[in-house]
């Protein structure tokens, strides 16, 4: 930890700040959400497709809305919509603890989901400014944060709706609403907050939109990344519903589902600029996205493999059955993302030729977003076609099929050189 407290020290106090801010945002936003569904299907007594229905409006609105937060940033300026995102934020977790009615409830979870679409591209842009030469080095710093509020959320968040829920929602808005003042008192305006334009931002929207949508290398990389996505997402689906297919519903059921997250956040916590230096010492970015992504694909052989062995029917065959497999995939999973996940990010920037960063981050968040409700659609068909049909390697054999073409399809873009800055983006001089 001490290594990792000196390499964030190393960072001017605008990219510090910034880190610590991720992980109080996912602290406040992963201690609420795993809880609303109970609350909303239990306390308040809502009916199943309603549940799904203000639960899926809070996805919407933030997949549906991130190239409007992105374009914002760019021309309004990075700290505004951070703050505005976090203001935001905070009136909608305290509405949704406060309200049982179902106007109030979709206003509030639509609001906590353009929330999301006005701070995230904004954060990774400005990180991706001041970080400069060393961004790579910074997003897997901020992939440490990260994780961490992801993993510690749920934990503080399960102590607090113990009590009550709408303590949960209290609290939360609180942590919004501390952010809200720490980030208009502490972060600073960056030169185009305060009014500087360059090139495509003094253009339209519209012409914006275009230039970005004629940028053919970045779209063929945010199409070939939707896989890494899709994969990753497992953990939160596939991942869960087979451990507890073999495991069941019980005591064990759930340490063994929170294991995986566990694993996972752990893993990433520990891990993740350890990879990314070892990474950066011996590929080019390209080469490391598609080992990523291939290993990714690989997580879920360790599923495939264990479909050949017959299921105990009973004791410690079947609990190991259930919790390795899965467990091991999400191990993986981790390692893969840690692998791609900095380069993943710096690639953006580079492809945007260092204009209209946020705008790109935007349409890149739309793109994996809308692939990912996709993915999993196909997913969940996946897993009820293959036991249906009782061929159970079915969903493991496809998403690693997934993977791997995904991470053909990277090191294609990579080979061919189209993973490159543009020629009008400045280069770093040379000694």
């Amino acid at each position: 930890m001490k290594g990792l407290y000196t390499q964030v020290r190393s960072y001017e106090g605008s990219v510090q700040l910034l880190m610590v801010n991720q992980f109080t945002i996912n602290l406040g936003f992963y201690m609420l959400m795993p809880y609303l569904a109970a609350h909303l299907s239990g306390t308040l007594g809502l009916a199943g497709w309603i549940v799904g229905l203000v639960l899926g409006v809070r996805n919407f609105s933030q997949q549906g809305m991130f190239l409007v937060g992105g374009t914002l940033a760019d021309r309004l300026g990075y700290k505004p919509m951070i703050v505005a995102g976090c203001v935001l934020r905070t009136v909608g977790f305290a509405t949704l603890g406060l309200v049982d009615s179902l106007p109030a409830l979709l206003a509030a979870s639509a609001a906590t989901g353009l929330a999301g679409a006005l701070f995230n591209p904004a954060v990774r842009a400005y990180l991706a400014a001041d970080a400069g030469e060393r961004r790579v080095e910074a997003f897997a710093l901020f992939n440490v944060f990260y994780q961490a509020g992801i993993l510690l959320g749920p934990l503080v968040g399960m102590v607090l709706t113990g009590v009550d829920f709408r303590v949960t929602c209290l609290v939360s808005a609180g942590i919004f609403a501390l952010l809200s003042v720490v980030q208009i008192r502490a972060l600073p305006a960056r030169r185009k907050d305060a009014g500087e334009e360059t090139g495509g931002e003094r253009d339209g929207v519209l012409a914006q939109w275009r230039s970005i949508l004629a940028n053919r290398p970045f779209l063929l990389f945010s199409a070939a990344m939707i896989g890494s996505y899709v994969l990753t997402f497992q953990v939160y689906l596939s991942l869960p519903l087979e451990v507890r297919r073999l495991g069941g519903d019980g005591e064990f059921g759930t340490a063994a589902v929170a294991l995986l997250f566990a694993v996972s956040g752990l893993s990433t916590i520990l891990g993740q600029t350890r990879v990314t230096a070892w990474c950066k010492a011996r590929y080019e970015p390209g080469q490391a996205l598609a080992r990523g992504l291939a290993l990714t694909g690989l997580a879920f052989v360790p599923l495939l493999a264990a479909t050949a062995v017959p299921v105990p029917a009973s004791g410690v065959g079947l609990w190991l059955l259930a919790a390795v497999p899965p467990t091991l995939a999400a191990l993986l999973l981790a390692i893969g993302t840690m692998i791609a996940y900095p380069f993943e990010m710096d690639t953006i920037v580079r492809l945007s030729g260092d204009r209209l960063v946020a705008t790109h981050y935007g349409l890149y968040n739309t793109i994996c977003g809308l692939g990912i409700t996709l993915g999993n659609l196909l997913t969940g068909a996946a897993l009820d076609a293959s036991r249906a049909a009782g061929m159970p390697a079915l969903p493991w054999i496809a998403l690693t099929a997934l993977g791997l073409a995904c991470g053909a399809a990277l090191y294609a873009l990579h080979s061919t050189g189209r993973l490159k800055a543009p020629a009008s983006e400045p280069q770093p001089a040379t000694a």
